[in-house]
């Protein structure tokens, strides 16, 4: 749980405690019954009754055919206004839906949220690698391609603040040193791009790019995951970019100075070596994309 549980001590104001219950549900306890509520809250019982019925009310809450209540409707209405959230989603989903129909692999775009990746989209290829992401999820910023996009371009004391964290080691390769971290996270900037090999699960490598807002900066990073050992990572680099461009365009991105933008297609897309856990060096002579969807850098 998110929530701090001051309930069971008698602090936290109305509000804190209404979202208190909101939090107490979670994709592994989508359904939760009055009593369960009660229990995971902190809250008296008879305070968690009045609060649910007044969620319930509203909308925020619904009722199950067996007695059990659920996260309502109008909640997700409300949270469909939200610009980083389905705003960001419907501009960005036919540049995704081109990604994951070229790739045929497991389609991401994400933003950070303080110390976290919440992911907003996920197109699921019909035999790609399995991920442990999901749509309204929260993943850890460092072994993953978005997260490492999204950190390069933060503050450095959201950076600080991140490496500073105690990271957990999904696979034997995941990167935990924030030495090494560092050098990631400049090589990222650097190539504008960010490769991760077998940091999340052993059978999986993932690519992605930043999406830049209006005043180019960063506002989410879309990716690919897709099976090690079946799909060179170099193949991946420029679809990717071509995807993230085409979103960041849609969003009225302002584009670089010309000598940056040649300066990042020298690095990113040319034949520059993009760091994972070991070096991937795109051919010479690869395009520069197969996608015919009019989103080319």
């Amino acid at each position: 749980m998110h929530q701090e549980n001051r309930a069971a001590t008698g602090t936290g104001s109305v509000t804190g405690r209404a979202l208190g219950v909101l939090e107490a549900f979670s994709p592994a306890a989508p359904v939760l019954t009055l009593t369960e509520i009660s229990r995971r809250t902190g809250l008296p019982l008879t305070t968690a009754h009045r609060l649910v019925n007044e969620l319930a009310g509203w909308g925020a809450l619904e009722r199950g055919p067996e007695g059990g209540y659920r996260i309502g409707l109008r909640l997700w209405e409300i949270a469909a206004l939200a610009p980083r959230g389905l705003g960001l989603r419907e501009v960005a989903l036919p540049h995704l839906s081109d990604l994951a129909r070229v790739t045929g692999e497991n389609v991401q775009l994400a933003v950070r949220e303080e110390l976290c990746v919440v992911y907003v989209e996920r197109l699921a290829g019909c035999a790609s690698v399995p991920v442990l992401t999901r749509v309204g999820g929260r993943f850890a910023l460092t072994p993953t391609s978005v997260g490492r996009v999204l950190l390069a371009y933060a503050s450095a004391d959201v950076q600080e603040r991140a490496l500073a964290q105690r990271h957990v080691r999904y696979t034997e390769r995941t990167e935990c040193d924030p030495a090494r971290l560092r050098q990631v996270l400049a090589e990222v900037r650097q190539t504008g791009v960010a490769v991760c090999e077998r940091q999340v699960t052993m059978d999986s490598v993932s690519v992605a790019a930043p999406v830049h807002g209006p005043g180019h900066e960063v506002v989410a990073a879309v990716s690919v995951v897709a099976h090690v050992e079946t799909v060179p990572a170099h193949t991946l680099v420029p679809l990717v970019q071509v995807a993230a461009a085409g979103i960041s365009r849609a969003l009225g991105a302002v584009p670089p100075p010309p000598g940056a933008r040649a300066r990042k297609r020298h690095l990113g897309a040319g034949g520059s070596r993009i760091r994972t856990d070991r070096k991937v060096t795109r051919p010479s002579g690869a395009p520069d994309s197969p996608m015919s969807t009019g989103t080319g850098p």
